[in-house]
């Protein structure tokens, strides 16, 4: 779930940090660059582990920062495709769930990785507030917000990032009570990594669906012995 990645960035160090130790003001400056950052088909940015080497300090004119070429290393978060993870259920709604890791939320179990046969149903405990419900030989097994959830990857995707259309030439001449309006409501925030799970195999989903399943009735055992 976690690496360590190396990697090689030519950074340039304003004229600001250059009063500070030379390691301490690459380290700031990495760290703005890159923490909580997601780079493709590297995975999220968690924290600078170390800087390996650094060179040069070039100044170019009409330019009072300074150039280096730093090789340091960064802790990240990359999934693999399989690994089992432990989360909370963020949100519930008709397309499946969301879970979050607490520095990690862009996590969806669609409906076709949620177990069989399952249903998005009112709950009369909650104010009629919808989740998803599992049907397991006419047992009900629900699946609540904020629930601690264990759930396997299925798939991690790097979008690219979206270009934004240009709009329409004749727009510029419109009034401001012509200029078309935008609802923002309902606009998605663009997720540069999106990791799919699946709940859909023994052990997982709620991880109060299996708490206790592999105990045993102390007076059965005892009934068997006598038995025996």
């Amino acid at each position: 779930m976690f690496y360590l990645s190396r990697i090689e960035h030519t950074l340039r160090v304003p004229p600001s940090m250059l009063h500070l130790p030379i390691l301490d003001a690459i380290k700031g400056e990495l760290e703005k660059l890159f923490l909580d950052k997601v780079v493709a088909n590297l995975g999220l940015c968690i924290s600078v582990y170390d800087i390996r080497s650094v060179d040069g300090g070039f100044i170019f004119p009409s330019d009072g920062a300074a150039t280096y070429k730093v090789v340091f290393t960064l802790i990240v978060f990359r999934p693999y495709v399989g690994e089992i993870i432990i989360g909370k259920v963020k949100e519930s709604d008709a397309n499946g769930l969301r879970i979050s890791l607490g520095f990690f939320e862009d996590i969806y179990v669609p409906i076709h990785l949620l177990p069989t046969p399952s249903e998005f149903k009112p709950d009369s405990k909650n104010g009629g507030k919808r989740r998803w419900v599992w049907d397991y030989d006419g047992q009900p097994y629900d699946i609540y917000e904020t629930d601690e959830i264990k759930f396997r990857i299925h798939n991690i995707e790097y979008p690219a990032i979206p270009v934004e259309q240009p709009k329409e030439s004749n727009e510029k001449f419109l009034t401001e009570e012509q200029q078309p309006k935008e609802s923002t409501s309902n606009v998605k925030a663009f997720a540069p990594m999106i990791v799919t799970g699946t709940i859909d195999y023994d052990g997982l989903g709620p991880v109060s669906w299996w708490d206790g399943s592999g105990d045993v009735d102390p007076e059965a055992e005892v009934g068997a012995e006598e038995d025996s």
